[in-house]
C-alpha cells in the first residue's frame, strides 16, 4: 500500500495541514517541525499526488512549457531542464507544442492554460519575443519566465533568462578570422527569431573590427533546419558564382550539419577548402564529421534555471519581475575550422 499524507502526519505527530505546508515549501513552518515531517516522508517513501493536489485546492502545482521550434535537440534539452526543476520542487510539467504562426494561437494557449490550470509558463522563442502574447498570458494571472536572445531584458514584463548570442557570434567569427579567413558567409536562421538578429550583429561587428569589407552576397537567409544549410551551400558554392566563401558561420549546428553535408556532396574538402562553424553545441556538432566548431549553449541548465525562477515566482506573489540572468555561449574549436 502506498503511504498517504495521513500516514505521514501520524508518524510525524503533526496535522495534515502542517505536512502539506512542508511539502509545498511554505516558509511559515518551524525548522524542527519541517525536519520531523521530512524524516517521516523519507521513512514512508511518501510521494505526493500532484494531480490530486491541483484538483483539490485553489493552488496549482503545474507549470507549462509552450514552444514552437523545429530543432528537436533544443526542445528535448529544454524539456529535460524544466523537468529537473519540477521534480526537485514537487511540480508537474505540462508541455504544449504549437505553431506560433497560427492566426488564433494566443486563444489556443489561453484555452490550454485555463484547462490545465497551470500556475506559470516557461516561454522560449518565438513566444518569448511576442509582447502581446506575453501580456495575454499575464492577464490570466499566471507567472511567466522568458528565455530570450540579447544581453539585457527588453522590458520588465517578466523575469528573463538572456542568452548573449551577439558576443558568442562575435567570438566565433573572430576565430574564423584569426585562422586566416576573410570571405566568411553567414547562414541565417528564422528571421523572426531574435537569436538570428543578435548572431548577425556579432558577425557584422567582428568583420568591422577587423577591417573586412562586408559582402551581402555572402549572407543567405534561411531557417533553423538541416535543409536550410544544404540549400545555402548549393547557392554559395555554385560554379557560376563570382565569389565563393572560404568559411561559413551557421546560426546553429543543424544548419551547419546541412552545410557540411552539401559541401561533401560537391566534393569540397572540409576544412581545407571550406571551414564551417555552428552554434549551440548540439549533438549535430559532435556527430558530424569532421566535428563542428561551435558555441556551447547550455540549454538544459538555462531551462532548469528558468523553471526554478518561475516556481519561485509562483510561490512568492511579490517576486521581482525585473530579475534577469545572463548566459554567454563559449567557443568550442573542433576539426571543421583550421588555418589556411
Amino acid at each position: 500500500m502506498k503511504a498517504t499524507i495521513n500516514d505521514v502526519a501520524k508518524q510525524a505527530g503533526v496535522s495534515i495541514k502542517t505536512v502539506s505546508r512542508v511539502i509545498n515549501n511554505e516558509p511559515s513552518v518551524r525548522k524542527a517541525t519541517q525536519e520531523k515531517v521530512l524524516l517521516a516522508v523519507t521513512a514512508l517513501n511518501y510521494k505526493p499526488n500532484l494531480s490530486a493536489r491541483n484538483l483539490a485546492g485553489t493552488k496549482s502545482f503545474s507549470i507549462g512549457y509552450v514552444y514552437c521550434n523545429p530543432n528537436a535537440y533544443y526542445v528535448i534539452d529544454t524539456q529535460e531542464g524544466i523537468l529537473t526543476a519540477c521534480k526537485e520542487q514537487g511540480f508537474e510539467l505540462f508541455i504544449h507544442p504549437c505553431d506560433a504562426k497560427k492566426e488564433h494561437i494566443t486563444d489556443e494557449v489561453i484555452t490550454m492554460v485555463k484547462q490545465a490550470r497551470v500556475a506559470g509558463l516557461v516561454l522560449t522563442p518565438p513566444f518569448s519575443e511576442m509582447p502581446d502574447f506575453v501580456n495575454a498570458m499575464l492577464a490570466l494571472d499566471v507567472k511567466v519566465v522568458r528565455i530570450m536572445s540579447g544581453d539585457e531584458a527588453p522590458d520588465q514584463l517578466t523575469p528573463c533568462i538572456m542568452v548573449n548570442d551577439r558576443d558568442a557570434a562575435y567570438t566565433i567569427t573572430q576565430h574564423l578570422i584569426d585562422v586566416g579567413h576573410q570571405r566568411i558567409a553567414f547562414l541565417a536562421g528564422d528571421a523572426e527569431h531574435m537569436s538570428t538578429i543578435e548572431r548577425y550583429k556579432g558577425y557584422r561587428k567582428a568583420l568591422k573590427d577587423n577591417n573586412i569589407e562586408f559582402n551581402q552576397e555572402l549572407v543567405i537567409e534561411g531557417e533553423y533546419s538541416f535543409d536550410s544549410g544544404v540549400d545555402a551551400v548549393k547557392i554559395l558554392m555554385a560554379p557560376e558564382k563570382d565569389i565563393h566563401p572560404s568559411a561559413i558561420f551557421s546560426c546553429n549546428d543543424e544548419i551547419a550539419a546541412g552545410a557540411l553535408f552539401a559541401a561533401r556532396l560537391m566534393n569540397i574538402s572540409i576544412p581545407e577548402q571550406l571551414a564551417i562553424s555552428g552554434f549551440e553545441n548540439s549533438p549535430f556538432s559532435r556527430q558530424a564529421w569532421p566535428k563542428l566548431t561551435t558555441a556551447n549553449q547550455p540549454n538544459r541548465k538555462i531551462a532548469e534555471n528558468a523553471a526554478n525562477l518561475l516556481i519561485s515566482q509562483v510561490r512568492n506573489q511579490k517576486a521581482n519581475n525585473a530579475l534577469t540572468k545572463l548566459y554567454t555561449p563559449e567557443l568550442i574549436v573542433r576539426d571543421s575550422t583550421t588555418s589556411i
